[in-house]
């Protein structure tokens, strides 16, 4: 992922603007000469974009800590100027707005998008994780069991019951006990690496109960990690996005899930160091003799003094609950 050298705000600030000048020089000139770095007299920064005579004007101030208006402005060695003026007035976000310049100056330097397009997408992307930045990474555990909710999502959900029904069926950000829950049905899903099969880590006692109406199944998700693989969670949520962009609403309450599970692109330089190679793909129903334990182990209730409860099942040797193997096979439980 390209961004912005910090060092070129550190030249800036030597320089300095002058009166109602802005101090500008090029944000990342190996990709495009139409983004610039800014500096005003209150030491804010800015990314400009100037524009053609045909290209369109935008205003945006629905993402907290950073605005963008449309305007002349004079800039330090150049003459007055129509720019797209995208301003950050929170120091907190500077990282975050050196990752958003990269991102803008590749999209420009492609040549496929007017600028007006290409700052709407972008900021989009950002805006439901611009006030919570910096965040801490996801830790490998929470990276692949996050991938494995966007495969079921994207791959098994998506389509069988559209971009709509299948976006709002993923209930587990928003505090919902299972993963993708609806209506007689709902889908734990979890994401396994072990060398040693189907192993998975259940996170309480409730986890593995059924819906109060309807059946509960485990989509398990084998992933190894390999070097030469093409997976990676930035591609796959990238994947996401582009299913969802053509409905608004559906890839705002998207945005929102990731936000809600702690994902932030600020680290996707790091989540794509980890690539992953999907092994194996199985949904399976809950019931019978599924290795699980529930409170109705326990007659006399859990004992006293237990505040968390998790374990390990081997699905390995559970075939004969196995329902599906493709996102085909399974649309009958979709």
């Amino acid at each position: 992922m390209n961004q912005i050298n910090p060092e070129v705000w550190v030249k800036l600030a030597e320089v300095g603007p002058s009166g109602d000048r802005l101090a500008a020089r090029l944000a990342v000139p190996g990709i495009t000469e139409r983004l610039q770095c800014a500096l005003d007299t209150n030491h804010h920064r800015h990314l400009l974009i100037a524009l053609n005579l045909s290209e369109r004007e935008l205003s945006d101030t629905q993402t907290r800590g950073i605005t963008v208006i449309t305007r002349e402005l004079v800039t330090t060695g150049q003459e007055a100027a129509r720019y797209l003026d995208i301003e950050c007035q929170d120091a907190a976000g500077h990282a975050a707005l050196d990752i958003i310049g990269g991102e803008l100056a590749e999209n420009l330097a492609q040549q496929d998008r007017p600028p007006n397009e290409i700052v709407e997408r972008v900021l989009a992307k950002w805006r439901r994780f611009w006030s919570e930045v910096p965040k801490a990474l996801l830790s490998r555990e929470q990276l692949l069991g996050l991938f494995a909710e966007l495969w079921f999502l994207s791959f098994w959900l998506l389509p069988e019951v559209g971009t709509e029904r299948a976006v709002e069926r993923w209930r587990g950000p928003f505090g919902a006990r299972h993963d993708f829950e609806w209506q007689g049905r709902s889908i734990e899903v979890k994401a396994a690496s072990s060398s040693r099969g189907r192993i998975h880590h259940i996170n309480g006692i409730e986890q593995l109960d059924p819906p109060e109406n309807g059946e509960l199944f485990l989509f398990s998700l084998g992933l190894r990690e390999e070097a030469g693989a093409a997976n990676t969670l930035p591609r796959l949520i990238d994947i996401c996005r582009s299913l969802f962009e053509s409905n608004p609403e559906v890839l705002n309450h998207f945005e929102i899930g990731l936000a809600r599970v702690g994902y932030s692109p600020a680290h996707d330089d790091e989540y794509a160091m980890i690539a992953l190679r999907v092994a194996e793909e199985a949904l399976f129903v809950v019931k019978d003799d599924f290795p699980r334990i529930t409170q109705n182990e326990f007659t006399a209730g859990i004992p006293a003094g237990v505040e968390a409860f998790q374990y390990e099942i081997n699905l390995n040797a559970f075939d004969h609950l196995r329902v599906a193997e493709t996102p085909k096979g399974a649309a009958p439980f979709l």
